[in-house]
């Protein structure tokens, strides 16, 4: 048998996650779909997983966990939605699912037959996490990461890993070494993290920090203590999140976290083929994910956000989760249930993302074409945790106040004032921008209630700017834009590369420029004008 890195299979194996990974661009699915697809192509064709491979997609994860640590603040756990809904959909969706593998065993099916009350507890536990992997990936792809419902499914899923944590260490009866209390050092020595991070420059120093974050100071670190190193990487994230070049150093992995996971999903994939009684049984638990989707939904309305916020989170979080599998490797290492139940669960797990995926293609159409039976599900809708922007009498709204979209407010509030207004997903930095005088809303371009009622209810508004850093986000509004009622405002967008500027052009944005060729332009006007009062004659006294 041929194995996944060796070298004489490694080139086959990137031709087929490519040419796999392509065909589901190219019909507007993730390619992760696709590099799900490529490990089962790869274990058909005799391929079987290896130990440097499982090493790359668990280097993947602990990339992806640092880069959602980077975007997070601690306080956002605390939040009753985060909090509050992700303990209790947890609860109901591990009653609820042990309920129905009761019914299932109760009636002898497959492998459902023989199972006792504490197997079944464990398994329906197991089915109650989300996929870290999938969600972010999802909600990355479509730039709404910084959302309102992409951060509230972070926070969940971040409960949901401390859970695990919780889980392991009473399942495997190993409790963390005692100097696991050392790791508040962490914070104590962040000022120095910080003073090192200022000094990093901007060349292969950033990226190295990052990866010297990652494995060292987190995943190694904290399983030297006896702690997840999963959860190593995500705190260390967050340690460093207020550092000013957090984002910076994000950016210097982003390629790096894409590659390695590519081997975490092919590695799904070759777990092998399925008999049919584990087939089956993988089936009968795809039946579950309604309700898992369901339960997500009023719960998450329950706790006071808007239907749309809490569809869009429900959609991102309807898969099973990777942890599935290590409840179901520590189980059957245990002796608790059958070896062929982990087959099952990988399979389950790998079926969810083909099936949850195309929906969160189409989620904010499934939105528009229900909003209306949607939203009677809202609770107590004059005192939500999320309500939709008001604009009152703005003329000019800009999406996105980062550096970019902070000089054209500064410029544009120079003559229009008030009737300016910035719009920005980060709550701190609304806070911060709202001390410093500038009139800015927390919201989200991403925010289809606001677009389907911008002509009507805001019908002072004329010009839209979307200068957000994520291109994908500045094309979704625009695609939300030409949806709108009555709305025939002016809008423009900012593009860094000059493939964005065509997509915005084509998209439907009335102009679009292009920032480091405008950058450029002023630039040299700038320096002609100098070198103009330069060559001026000089008075002579």
């Amino acid at each position: 048998m041929e194995t996944l890195f060796a070298p004489d299979s490694l080139s086959v194996s990137l031709a087929i996650a490519f040419a796999f990974g392509m065909a589901a661009r190219l019909v507007r699915l993730p390619p992760m779909i696709g590099f799900l697809l490529a490990g089962f192509a790869l274990s058909a064709m005799g391929t079987e997983p290896t130990e440097e491979g499982q090493q790359i997609a668990d280097f993947g994860v602990l990339l992806l966990l640092f880069l959602i640590g980077l975007k997070l603040k601690p306080a956002m756990l605390m939040e009753r939605p985060v909090l509050g809904g992700g303990l209790s959909h947890m609860a109901l969706t591990t009653a609820l699912a042990a309920t129905g593998l009761l019914i299932f065993a109760a009636l002898g099916l497959g492998q459902f037959a023989g199972l006792d009350p504490a197997e079944v507890a464990l398994i329906a536990f197991a089915l109650s996490f989300s996929s870290t992997v999938f969600t972010v990936k999802v909600f990355e792809d479509k730039g709404e990461l910084g959302s309102t419902h992409g951060k509230v499914a972070l926070g969940i899923l971040i409960i949901q890993d401390i859970a695990a944590v919780i889980y392991l260490v009473a399942s495997t009866g190993k409790l963390p070494s005692i100097w696991a209390l050392g790791l508040v050092a962490l914070f104590l020595v962040r000022p120095l993290i910080f003073r090192v991070l200022d000094r990093m420059g901007h060349g292969e120093m950033l990226p190295l920090f990052g990866l010297f974050a990652v494995l060292v100071m987190g995943a190694a670190l904290f399983e030297a203590v006896g702690l997840k190193p999963d959860l190593g990487a995500l705190i260390i994230g967050m340690l460093v999140a207020s550092h000013p070049r957090a984002s910076e150093v994000a950016d210097s992995l982003l390629a790096f976290k894409d590659i390695f996971l590519i081997g975490f999903f092919l590695n799904i994939g070759l777990g092998g083929l399925p008999t049919p009684e584990v087939l089956l049984t993988a089936v009968i638990l795809l039946g579950l994910l309604p309700l898992k989707m369901g339960l997500f939904f009023f719960v998450l309305c329950l706790f006071r956000l808007r239907a749309r916020t809490a569809l869009l989170a429900a959609l991102g979080l309807a898969t099973y989760s990777e942890f599935g599998l290590i409840v179901g490797a520590i189980a059957v290492e245990m002796g608790t249930i059958p070896q062929e139940w982990l087959l099952s669960l990988a399979l389950a797990l790998a079926l969810s993302f083909l099936i949850v995926s195309p929906l969160n293609a189409i989620a904010h159409d499934i939105y528009a074409r229900n909003h209306r039976r949607l939203r009677r599900f809202e609770v107590a809708r004059k005192d939500l945790q999320d309500p939709a922007m008001k604009l009152g009498e703005a003329e000019v709204v800009i999406f996105g106040m980062g550096r970019l979209g902070k000089a054209v407010y500064t410029a544009l509030a120079k003559r229009y004032g008030t009737r300016v207004i910035g719009i920005e997903t980060d709550r701190e930095k609304v806070a911060q921008l709202e001390e410093a005088g500038i009139n800015v809303l927390h919201g989200d371009a991403t925010d289809s209630d606001f677009w389907r009622r911008a002509g009507s209810a805001h019908s002072s508004l004329r010009a839209v700017l979307l200068a957000m850093p994520d291109h994908r986000a500045n094309m979704f509004a625009l695609e939300q834009i030409g949806k709108a009622e009555d709305f025939d405002g002016f809008v423009a967008a900012l593009a860094r590369f000059p493939d964005e500027l065509a997509d915005l052009n084509k998209a439907g944005a009335d102009v679009a420029f292009d920032v480091y060729g405008e950058a450029g332009t002023g630039f040299a006007v700038d320096i002609l004008r100098r070198l103009e009062q330069s060559s001026q004659p000089r008075d002579v006294a």
